[in-house]
């Protein structure tokens, strides 16, 4: 089994259902409201533990009721906690989330996940060391992702840093992580317009850009490579970039090629948006195998 290192956010997510998006302005009718366990860094957690790695949580919830049910969610997917603590006199972070026309909207509160930062995450450092992959995004503090690609790099650990949401990021921690997987609009807004084919050629093996229906785009040092995604009758999107990162991890820990990861990864983000809510449709091991 192999270890795998969370670093981000635990949130809430509130999530409204409707036939039409509002504009500007403009109120619209929902068809209902439900409340899912959510954040990207929780996620990904969920999503690894259930394709069968150890995985260890690090990140802050609020000392509220969302609080108490993102801890305990973590709890019975089977996710170590000793680093998930809640902030005294803080809310937990939240996620309002619109699922409207086959697509969702999300506008991401951090709340507690701000309180994730270099000093706390220098208390867990043994964890690190002991991982066989970190996994991270930017739900958090840019200086504790600066602080973890560092730490990283000087202990020999591979970091996939998942770049959402989108915002500038040094070359340095580009340079310190071993992936680099935005998708194709997060690229664009990196990449400050730079044609996506120079910017793989930049990062060969490293940059992964995800493009929706259209499938996963690489360049292996020679050429372009783009592994295509499984067609399915999408229910909520939600949660599938953080399935695909989460898979893509556990595959590349547990020693796959590249490409036999990314086809992993897009089997189990695939049937990640067959079911309702970001972790509610994430499978298990034995149904991606069985899928693919």
């Amino acid at each position: 089994m192999v270890k795998i290192c969370v670093i981000g956010s635990c949130s809430m997510d509130l999530v409204v259902t409707a036939a039409t998006r509002p504009g500007a302005g403009e109120t619209v009718l929902g068809e209902s409201f439900k409340t899912v366990p959510g954040g990207k860094g929780a996620n990904q957690a969920v999503a690894a533990a259930r394709l069968g790695a150890e995985v260890t949580m690090i990140g802050r919830v609020g000392d509220d009721h969302f609080g108490t049910t993102i801890l305990n969610n973590l709890k019975a997917n089977n996710i170590i906690t000793d680093y998930v603590e809640p902030v005294t006199g803080m809310e937990s972070g939240t996620a309002h989330i619109v699922l409207a026309e086959g697509d969702n909207s999300i506008v991401v509160v951090k709340s507690a996940n701000n309180e994730v930062t270099p000093a706390y995450i220098d208390k867990a450092l043994d964890v690190i060391r002991d991982s066989n992959i970190v996994l991270i995004q930017q739900e958090i503090p840019e200086e504790t992702v600066a602080h973890v690609s560092e730490i990283c790099a000087n202990l020999g650990v591979p970091l996939l840093l998942n770049p959402a949401p989108a915002r500038y990021i040094k070359d340095t921690i580009i340079a310190n992580a071993a992936y680099f997987t935005p998708n194709e609009h997060e690229a664009a807004i990196l990449f400050n317009g730079m044609p996506l084919s120079q910017a793989l050629r930049k990062y060969p093996n490293k940059l992964i850009v995800t493009e929706g229906s259209k499938g996963v785009r690489y360049y292996d040092g020679q050429q372009e490579v783009v592994v295509p995604t499984y067609k399915v009758e999408a229910v909520d999107t939600t949660g599938a970039g953080d399935t695909f990162n989460a898979a893509f991890a556990v595959a590349i820990a547990e020693g796959m090629a590249l490409q036999d990861s990314l086809k992993f990864a897009n089997r189990a983000a695939s049937l990640s948006v067959m079911k309702f809510g970001a972790q509610g449709g994430m499978p298990t091991r034995q149904e991606v195998e069985e899928n693919l």
